[in-house]
């Protein structure tokens, strides 16, 4: 099935910087304005809630800031999937890249939505990441 706008699988790497101003918010707010399906996991979601969740605890910024990037969050452009990675994929992915635990499942479940939506790309300023998602087609 041929998509005419582009898919992109974000991770919470690429998430923050739509909420927050860093040296990657530029290209991260340019692409979440483009067309196309952006998808979030639970698990992206998740952690960008904790991320969130600490920064109002600790008092980082102010809870105004705080609530507007938790909006934002919520009617950001992504789209919410209800998936989990492939137990099979899982192992053979942590051979082949060095990642930590999140990146492996969130590089996994791209792998698992690229086997029905060829043209997916996975979106993140994560260096190990980007490198597993090149190596595989992402």
């Amino acid at each position: 099935m041929e998509h005419s706008q582009p898919v992109l699988y974000w991770d919470t790497s690429a998430i923050l910087p739509v909420l927050f101003k860093d040296e990657h918010s530029e290209k991260a707010k340019s692409l979440a304005d483009q067309e196309g399906v952006h998808l979030i996991s639970s698990l992206g979601y998740s952690e960008a809630c904790a991320v969130l969740a600490r920064i109002k605890r600790e008092g980082f910024l102010a809870d105004i800031l705080v609530n507007a990037a938790f909006e934002v969050l919520e009617t950001g452009p992504w789209r919410r999937i209800h998936l989990s990675p492939a137990w099979e994929d899982l192992h053979g992915l942590c051979i082949k890249w060095p990642l930590r635990g999140a990146d492996l499942w969130h590089l996994a479940t791209a792998k698992r939505i690229q086997k029905e939506l060829p043209e997916l790309s996975l979106f993140t300023f994560d260096e190990r990441l980007m490198m597993a998602a090149d190596g595989e087609g992402l």
